[in-house]
Formats: C-alpha cells, structure tokens, sequence
C-alpha cells in the first residue's frame, strides 16, 4: 500500500493504487479443512470495490476455498433475494464511485436495510472498510449494527513493525495485550490460535457495548482525520488533520446480532496477501499469524 503522510498533508484520491498485485505464490493450502457441506460465501464485487476476486483478494478467496467454502461473486444490489442462499457475505473496501464520488456512501439505505434483516434471520456479513476513503464509504452499513467508523488513518509511535517515519505498520498480539484472547483468536485448538497480527494502517473503529473486542487500538495510537475536500479539474484532494489520540477504538471487532454474526475490520490488508513494488502487505508480510486469523474469522462467522 502506498505511504503517505499522516500529517496535515494534501493528498490525492489514489491512495488505493492499482499497482498493488497479489502474491499469488503464498501458500494458502489447509492441511485440515473446515468445512464438508460448502458453505456458500458471496463475496461483494458490485459497489466499485477496491479488491476483487481476480485481484488482490484473490489469496482470501483461495483460501476460504481451500477450507472447504463454496466462494462466488456479487454483481447484484443487496436484497432479500440476492442475498438468499448466502451463509456470508464478504465485503471489501466499497466506494462510492469508480472515480469520483469514492468517500460517498456506497449502500443505498435499502440495501442496508436487507443486509441488517439476512444477519438477523442468521446471516453472517464480515465488512471490510479501510483508511480514507472507505470508511465513508461504508459507515452507512457499519451504523446498522453499532458501529462508527472514524474514516481515518491510523499510526501507534510504539506498536508498529516497519518504516519508522510512519509507524503505520501496527502489531497487535497477545505480548503487547493489544491482540484480544477470545474465541475468535484462539480458535477451537491450541493449533489454531493466533499470537500476533499485523495491520497495514487502515482506519479506527468505535465499540459497541456488545462487542466482541479483536485489535485493540494502544494508549500510543494516532488517527489522522479528513477535514477537507475539494477538486481541482479532474483529480479531488483531501486534507488530513493534525493526528490525535485513537485509543479506546479498535481495528477489529465481532458481534451477534438475532442470529447471525458480524465481524467488522478497519483494515483490508491483513486477510489477504499483496506486493506492492518490492514490499509484502498482509498474510504474506513475515512474522505473523493473518492466515490463521483470517481462518479463524471465516470459520467463527460461519458458526464452526
């Protein structure tokens, strides 16, 4: 992913750069699948999203796969129908535009309405929204259930790994407490749990009092908010505020709303594997555990 400043930099509306590929030599092999019966994951491809199933969240998918889910495309508006015959629906990093319009909401309220009720009646929906702009993006359908994405970008001056002028690398883990010990993160078996990951940036996200913390955002956190935007010609800027404190949010989340589940990520990155120019972002990044995390989620939201 490429850098920016997270200082009150000026920037332009490219952050998502199309040179971002997958690393498609990962190994995403289960040596004990999941699943048997083929739960039927629709992954959202209908809302100008960033990463697809041909593209940057191909890993993911493969990887679902290989745990024994059944992955197809969304190319449909959310409805009841649509959504019928679903156990879980993945959403990545929506815009509202392929171009212009990227930070507008993405959902239109029915569409919102439809997903809330399939989650209700026992769906499972894990919704993906990065740094700006897709937490604009996506904050319609993240309020259905609880949720406020601050559509930031985030940075910890202690709990990162990497380039140290951005610090924006984040490392949650069970060493520095910032990795949460539950169900999700420790999986069924000791073989299963997962002891760190690793986010590239992304955005905060509030608690609901019914939430299942994840990643925990440290007392060291930092988000850098929008405060502006304008267009000049063809390209729209955006100005970021001074950083202030982030913490009390978090980068991950779980809840179970009726009888379904939710889980909500403010980072795309870490549930798949990429290269950008010579760096690895996500499963594929070094020492971490994102490709059981990743396993974890999938097999938690579809109530493994």
């Amino acid at each position: 992913m490429m850098r920016r400043y997270l200082f009150f930099l000026t920037c332009v509306l490219l952050a998502c750069s199309p040179r971002q590929q997958a690393d498609n030599a990962f190994d995403v092999s289960v040596k004990t699948p999941a699943f048997q019966g083929e739960p039927n994951v629709l992954l959202d491809e209908a809302h100008h999203n960033m990463h697809k199933a041909s593209g940057t969240y191909k890993p993911f998918v493969n990887l679902v796969a290989n745990d024994g889910c059944s992955v197809r495309n969304n190319t449909e508006l959310f409805s009841e129908g649509s959504l019928a015959g679903y156990n879980l629906l993945v959403i990545a990093n929506a815009k509202g535009g392929e171009h212009d319009n990227k930070q507008t909401a993405a959902f239109t309220d029915a569409e919102c309405e439809a997903v809330k009720r399939w989650v209700e009646a026992g769906g499972s929906l894990l919704l993906i929204a990065d740094h700006y702009p897709f937490g604009s993006a996506a904050e319609n359908l993240a309020q259905k259930f609880g949720v406020h994405m601050f559509n930031g970008e985030t940075s910890d001056t202690i709990y990162f790994t990497g380039n140290a002028e951005f610090k924006d690398r984040l490392v949650f883990s069970k060493e520095n407490g910032l990795l949460a010990l539950n169900e999700i993160t420790q999986g069924s078996s000791a073989s299963d749990a997962v002891n760190t990951v690793i986010a590239d940036r992304g955005q905060s996200l509030s608690i609901p009092d019914s939430a299942i913390v994840l990643l925990k955002l440290s007392p060291a956190s930092l988000h850098a908010l929008p405060d502006s935007i304008w267009t000049d010609g063809n390209k729209t800027y955006t100005r970021f505020a001074s950083p202030v404190s982030a913490y009390g949010n978090c980068q991950g989340l779980a809840i179970k709303a009726g009888r379904g589940r939710v889980v909500v990520l403010g980072e795309a990155s870490m549930l798949t594997a990429q290269t950008f120019k010579d760096e690895k972002f996500g499963m594929n990044s070094g020492d971490n555990d994102n490709k059981q995390f990743t396993l974890n989620l999938v097999r938690w939201l579809l109530k493994k």
